[in-house]
């Protein structure tokens, strides 16, 4: 199943996370609690609907990696 998330893009793509699609369900990322750049892409670690999730985006494949990590 294909990792979806919606994003705020100003002047180059993936900013900001905004919300994403991880097991069925839809996220609401509360809280950007920190962002970083990697090789691959940006990646952020994220507050949404209370749980903690670590979100990094492969520009070269397209794709967008969605892990759960501890609070």
């Amino acid at each position: 199943m294909p990792k979806i998330v919606e994003c705020y893009s100003g002047y180059t793509y993936a900013q900001e996370p905004l919300a994403f699609l991880w097991e069925g369900q839809r996220y609401t990322v509360e809280e950007v609690e920190a962002r970083w750049r990697t090789p691959e892409g940006p990646a952020f670690r994220v507050r949404a609907d209370g749980e903690h999730f670590l979100l990094a985006y492969i520009e070269h494949q397209d794709v967008w990696v969605i892990e759960p990590v501890e609070g």
